[in-house]
């Protein structure tokens, strides 16, 4: 019964509302905003490489940020995910996951920009936003807040972590042969050392592994297209072609292989980019005291979908095709580790492992912080029920590493789809708002100026209680920042 239920949803939201939704907000946002993700890529990488500054107890640096919704973002969707993708509906899915991180790109300025418009402080002090957030405060519904809070919970605290610990069994079992069990609790023990450190530390320990793993995995792609570099036109021609049903159009398929196609390589797309979820959302808005405009982190959010799928799921997808046809029972890390192995020998199905427990793990972690975050908006900014949903976490982490994986990824993608609807809505009645705010950004910066938000320019923002921008200028919240800082140093003393 749960099964079946959970496959008529994931029919009616992936083959029907999303990815209409997905691309259509994607093509909005990019052509409101001028094809933003293209003009303005060279200044995404430089924001984020000069990101480092900031940060502190009241807040996370820009590039700590990034590299916690990196965390999140790169993970079984990168792996595993983009060989379910090809399993399911062949070469073709790739080529629609590269389509919808394009224009993924505007989506994720847009949310993000307006994450840090509405982002408040909680009673430590810590920065916290994200689509609840701007749902009450610039839409004035609480109730459509409470629905993506409950829905983003659900799907990053609980399923998605389930499907981490999951991908990271899977590989430990078929590489080491170690029991599923043992694995399991090893996931929980060291998840919860982070964990139970709260945002602080999870942003911590993705911004120390995140770029060693991102960049280890990347040059392994590298040396697997130069073993394999003749090949590489023709993969490239067969993802195209099997996009487009050309290869199916003699056997009268084409609509079928064509829909089959674009609608496995969105949603793994989504699942692993997450751009108009709503997700990175939620940690974007804790970068402090920099950006100086909200603007700033739309655009390090924008480089972060880019880096995950055209980077990083485009390497895994290398990987694969250029091994050839291995065969499949539907297991994508099997597929994986099988395709390396076959590139570089018998280490490589060891480095696969590796990398996946690397890269679930950070996403275990990084999935909690942005759950954490939509428990306090339920609980009005109170950690008093973060024990409880910690433990909860744990138990879903130890569930995953033992669960039936194709129930598990299809309850994914609902509680995905779900979250993803709700924030399309909100960023679609909000994106007046928010297109105007990444102008403001735009037009200074074209003025040889250092982009600074004035929100007195914005008249829907005027009443706006408890916003940062709005109660304080920027240099009163660097103050009440070092004041909180004290505060806290005291307490610790």
């Amino acid at each position: 019964m749960i099964e079946t239920t959970v496959n008529f949803l994931n029919a009616l939201l992936w083959g029907k509302l999303l990815v209409y939704g997905l691309v259509g907000a994607g093509l909005y946002f990019t052509v409101r905003l001028t094809f933003i993700q293209l003009t303005h890529f060279k200044h995404s990488g430089e924001i984020m490489l000069k990101s480092r500054q900031g940060g502190g107890r009241s807040g996370l640096s820009s590039f700590q940020v990034f590299c916690t919704s990196m965390a999140a973002r790169v993970g079984a969707g990168n792996m595993a995910g983009v060989a379910v993708a090809i399993t399911a509906a062949g070469p073709g899915a790739v080529f629609w996951m590269w389509l919808i991180a394009i224009l993924g790109m505007a989506t994720a300025m847009v949310e993000s920009t307006l994450a840090q418009v509405y982002k408040v402080r909680d009673e430590d002090g810590q920065y916290r936003g994200g689509p609840s957030y701007y749902m009450e405060k610039g839409l004035g519904q609480r109730w459509m807040g409470i629905l993506f809070s409950i829905f983003l919970i659900i799907a990053f605290g609980l399923v998605f972590n389930a499907v981490q610990a999951n991908t990271i069994t899977g590989a430990m079992t078929q590489v080491f042969n170690l029991d599923p069990t043992y694995v399991g609790i090893g996931i929980v023990i060291v998840s919860a050392f982070v964990i139970m450190g709260g945002l602080n530390k999870v942003a911590k320990v993705s911004e120390i592994v995140v770029p060693i793993m991102a960049v280890a995995y990347i040059l392994i792609a590298f040396v697997v297209v130069a073993m394999n570099f003749e090949k590489l036109p023709d993969v490239f021609m067969l993802v195209i072609k099997s996009a487009f049903g050309l290869q199916e159009a003699v056997a009268g398929g084409v609509a079928y292989t064509i829909a089959q196609a674009m609608q496995a390589g969105i949603a793994r797309g989504l699942f692993s980019n997450e751009a108009g979820m709503g997700s990175a959302a939620n940690v974007a808005a804790s970068a402090s005291p920099n950006p100086n405009h909200p603007a700033s982190q739309g655009f390090v959010q924008m480089m972060g979908v880019f880096v995950d799928t055209i980077v990083i799921c485009t390497a895994t997808a290398a990987i694969i095709l250029l091994a050839g046809d291995l065969g499949s029972d539907g297991d994508g890390i099997k597929l994986t580790i099988e395709a390396l192995t076959q590139h570089v020998g018998p280490w490589g199905g060891g480095f696969v492992a590796l990398a996946i427990l690397l890269f679930c793990f950070t996403s275990i972690i990084a999935n909690y912080s942005y759950a954490e975050t939509n428990v306090m908006y339920l609980s009005g900014n109170s950690k008093k029920a973060l024990p409880i949903f910690r433990i909860c976490v744990l138990g879903m982490v130890m569930f995953g590493a033992v669960a039936k994986i194709g129930l598990v990824w299809n309850l994914a993608d609902v509680s995905m789809g779900l979250m993803a609807t709700v924030n399309i809505i909100a960023l679609l009645l909000l994106s007046g708002l928010a297109i105007r705010v990444i102008n403001d950004y735009r037009q200074q910066l074209k003025s040889g100026e250092t982009p600074t938000f004035d929100a007195s320019k914005f008249p829907e923002l005027s009443n706006l209680e408890g916003g940062i921008w709005t109660s304080k200028t920027v240099e009163e919240e660097a103050k009440a920042q070092a004041k909180a800082e004290a505060k806290a140093e005291a307490a610790n003393a």
